[in-house]
């Protein structure tokens, strides 16, 4: 069951406050904006080899975030025209350190005892169907993108490992980062509080996103027609 302080989800950029550079390190070209659409603080990391500019939580390798949430959430938008690529490091049960990562470099997945590497398409707006297309630079039509990990499933599907816990992330260029959150709760965007009531949404436990981790959606507007929401 997942400790009080970090039910029903939690913030890790807001919790390990990234913003002071104390719990968590950067490398590079990484700056902090205010984005005035997203209505928030968010961090671009850029440079011409990914993994050159990095942001990382902890700050320490030897340390652990020891997050046991099931999903991570990853708010972000590839750079257009770009490469990017992103770590996070997991333990099992057996106290194994596994990667997974995930990029636009990838051609293939690819997998060994302690490293899963996942080719990230990045999902095109045309007509209002997101296209998908193959591994490679972000399109210049990327969309801000909502990336949803569900950690024990992929351990359990690819190396047949039980989930410990998340140890570590580490966001290397080029991208936009919103936020970071992992829960046991599925989020499902666009949905509001009011809709999950009256669908009963949450016997399927899926939960309206904490608006926190949002993104905005104008009046008139459709969540899904400006933002891209990928499971794996």
């Amino acid at each position: 069951a997942l400790a009080a302080w970090q039910r029903p989800y939690l913030n890790i950029f807001k919790h390990f406050r990234v913003e002071e550079w104390k719990r968590s390190a950067k490398e590079g070209d990484v700056a902090t904006l205010t984005d005035t659409r997203l209505k928030g603080t968010i961090y671009r990391i850029r440079g011409s080899n990914p993994a050159s500019s990095y942001l990382q939580l902890p700050r320490a390798g030897t340390q652990s975030l020891g997050l046991t949430g099931r999903y991570l959430y990853l708010l972000f938008r590839p750079l257009p025209h770009k490469h990017f690529l992103v770590h996070l490091d997991v333990a099992t049960e057996e106290n194994q350190v596994v990667r997974i990562s995930f990029s636009n470099l990838f051609k293939e997945f690819k997998s060994t005892a302690t490293w899963l590497q996942f080719p990230f398409v990045c999902g095109t707006a045309s007509e209002g169907t997101a296209r998908r297309g193959a591994p490679g630079a972000a399109p210049a039509d990327v969309r801000w993108t909502c990336l949803v990990l569900d950690l024990p499933s992929i351990l359990a599907l690819y190396l047949r490992r039980r989930y410990s816990h998340l140890r570590g992330v580490k966001l290397c260029s080029n991208l936009l980062v919103r936020n970071l959150c992992t829960s046991d709760l599925l989020f499902e965007p666009g949905v509001t509080l009011a809709q999950a009531r009256r669908g009963d949404l949450s016997c399927r436990g899926v939960a309206p996103m904490p608006r926190e981790l949002a993104f905005p959606v104008p009046k008139g507007k459709k969540w899904h027609d400006l933002y891209d929401y990928i499971r794996y």
